[in-house]
C-alpha cells in the first residue's frame, strides 16, 4: 500500500492520524494492520504508541515548527516600543534629524542614532507597516480639524487678511505639518496656530489671528 506523505497534510489532519493510530492500537490491531489503514509506516506507528504509553495523549501533540514569532527581529520589544513612541509623539527635527516628516530614511537614521544599528531601508519599511504607519494614512488626525469651519474661514475671514497683506505689502505664508508644534507661531502678515499633526489645510482659531 502506498504510504501517505504526512508533510503534505495540514497540521490538524496529521494530528488526527496520530490519534487514529492510538485508537486502532487500543482495539488490538497489529502494526501491519494499522499501517495499511492509516498509510503510516509501521515503525512510526510503534513510535507514537510508545510515546502515548510513556506520557499520554499530550506526547502526541504536534508542536509548532519554525522560529518563535519575533525571534529574527533586529530590535528588542523595548526598543520597538521606544521607537514607536518617538515617531508618534515627536517630529524628526525634535529628534535632531534633518527631516520635516517621518520617512523610512528618517526612521532609519533615528535607529542608528539611538542604538548604532544600521537597519536596511526595506526592513525599516516592514517595521513601519507592522505598526500601522503607512504613507497614505497618518496614525491620527488633528483633533481640531473641522472642514466646515475651514471653508467658512476661507470665505469670510481670509479675504480680509489678503486685503490687509496687500495694503501693508506683506506676504501670507501657509504652514502645514512640516515640523511645527502646537506652540509654534509664524507671523508674516498674519499669525495663526498650527497643529503639528495636521495633514493639510488651515485650522481656524479666533485667538490665533491678528
Amino acid at each position: 500500500m502506498k504510504k501517505n506523505d504526512a508533510r503534505k497534510l495540514s497540521t490538524d489532519a496529521q494530528q488526527q492520524i496520530r490519534y487514529q493510530v492510538i485508537r486502532l492500537k487500543k482495539q488490538g490491531r497489529t502494526r501491519e494492520e494499522i499501517s495499511k489503514i492509516t498509510g503510516v509506516h509501521r515503525s512510526t506507528c510503534s513510535q507514537w504508541w510508545s510515546l502515548y504509553r510513556a506520557e499520554g495523549k499530550k506526547a502526541l501533540k504536534i508542536k509548532k515548527r519554525g522560529r518563535p514569532p519575533g525571534s529574527c527581529r533586529t530590535l528588542s520589544p523595548e526598543q520597538e516600543k521606544e521607537l514607536r513612541k518617538a515617531i508618534h509623539d515627536k517630529c524628526p527635527d525634535q529628534m535632531k534629524l534633518p527631516f520635516a516628516l517621518w520617512t523610512r530614511i528618517a526612521v532609519q537614521q533615528l535607529i542608528r542614532q539611538l542604538w548604532s544599528i544600521h537597519m536596511p531601508i526595506r526592513t525599516v519599511g516592514e517595521y513601519l507597516k507592522r505598526w500601522g504607519f503607512t504613507p497614505q494614512k497618518p496614525l491620527r488626525r488633528a483633533y481640531k480639524q473641522n472642514p466646515k469651519a475651514v471653508k467658512k474661514w476661507l470665505n469670510d475671514q481670509y479675504p480680509t487678511i489678503v486685503k490687509r497683506a496687500k495694503k501693508e505689502k506683506a506676504e501670507i505664508h501657509w504652514g502645514d505639518e512640516t515640523g511645527l508644534c502646537n506652540d509654534s507661531y509664524h507671523v508674516v502678515g498674519a499669525m495663526r496656530r498650527v497643529d503639528r499633526h495636521r495633514q493639510s489645510g488651515f485650522i481656524p482659531d479666533a485667538n490665533g489671528l491678528i
